[in-house]
């Protein structure tokens, strides 16, 4: 019986532990903060803009967006893959015109954390972002 006590007990120690482990060992992470949304004078499009930061080795998988995207690196090297073509590696201050429809990814390739301000052009109501299939 005291063993069968013990062995509950440790179970539900390594249960609670496991996602506190997990949530730590998920620390590559893309944080979005979103900073202006507004109708544009083109029928059916609005202006998006968004702050992407993105904790060292961060990857952000292969997606699309319902228009164009120009991002320009606020801090850090992020690279970008656009479609099948080589990657691209941007520094602070750079910035990348991404067409309608492109599937790209990025991913952190610095040292520390890596920042983008991404200006959107997008059509009204779709969703901003599409997984690439």
């Amino acid at each position: 019986m005291k063993s069968t006590r013990i062995m509950a007990a440790a179970m539900l120690i390594v249960a609670t532990g496991l996602p506190l482990h997990a949530a730590q060992a998920q620390t590559a992470e893309v944080h979005r903060t979103d900073l202006v949304q507004h109708d544009l004078s083109v029928p059916d499009r609005e202006g998006v803009q968004v702050r992407v930061d993105f904790d060292p080795g961060a990857f952000a998988p292969k997606h699309l967006h319902p228009g164009e995207e120009i991002a320009h690196v606020l801090q850090g090297t992020l690279e970008y893959q656009l479609g099948d073509n080589p990657p691209v590696t941007l520094k602070t201050g750079d910035s990348l015109f991404i067409p309608a429809g492109t599937a790209h990814s990025a991913r952190n390739v610095g040292s520390g954390k890596a920042s983008e301000l991404a200006t959107y052009i997008v059509k009204k109501g779709a969703p901003l972002v599409v997984p690439a299939k």
